[in-house]
């Protein structure tokens, strides 16, 4: 059964999503680099290794990577999954996890990297917003795209209803994502995601 390790920084909405989805994985463990990140008591909820690692009592990024590291193996983590995890990870980091760190962000990338998704929509006025599970590659929020989900943009939203109707959908699609993942079911060629289904990889598209 795979082996998933969660990274999280604050409610874990995501991470719970996760443990109530009945998925063929083990969670081996879940970080926090935030001590009272309230998705950690998740994990200990379902007696699920819950550490804290506060990266500000660390000399630099890299240090408290290498630790990050360190806890990871012993958790023996096929599968690392970003779950609101609000720090960026360095580069030796992200290589080392490598087509086995996926994340989940609140936008149709590539449109809207980086933090404030929501309002930067509204702002730009688009018709359609949602959310992207995407393996991570050392590039802020870039990698090959596994399943997106849109939501419209309506006329009397505000960052916060926007926001509630987006994260519905990665509750909905990053279960998916991590299930397909342990089923072996994603192909990555050429910077792109294909799902292997019976044997044929095929794009999917995921709708509310």
């Amino acid at each position: 059964m795979t082996r998933v390790v969660v990274l999280l920084s604050g409610r874990g909405s995501n991470f719970k999503a996760l443990l109530e989805a009945d998925l063929p994985v083990t969670f081996t463990a879940a970080i926090s680099n935030r001590p009272d990140a309230a998705g950690l008591e998740h994990a200990r909820a379902r007696g699920i290794p819950a550490i804290a690692l506060d990266h500000k009592n660390f000399p630099s990024r890299a240090a408290f990577d290498e630790t990050l590291i360190n806890e990871i193996e012993k958790a023996g983590a096929d599968l690392v999954v970003l779950a609101g995890y609000m720090r960026i990870l360095t580069k030796p980091f992200v290589e080392r996890y490598a087509d086995r760190l996926i994340n989940i962000h609140p936008s149709l990338l590539p449109m809207f990297p980086g933090l404030d998704t929501h309002a930067a929509a509204l702002r730009e006025g688009v018709k359609i917003h949602g959310c992207t599970v995407h393996f991570v590659t050392p590039q802020l929020d870039h990698g090959p795209i596994v399943i997106q989900a849109a939501v419209p943009v309506l006329a009397d939203d505000t960052p916060a209803t926007l926001a509630a109707r987006v994260l519905a959908q990665e509750h909905r699609i990053y279960p998916q994502a991590v299930r397909w993942f342990a089923e072996g079911k994603l192909v990555i060629s050429d910077g792109r995601v294909n799902v292997r289904e019976d044997g044929v990889s095929q794009w999917v598209l995921s709708t509310p």
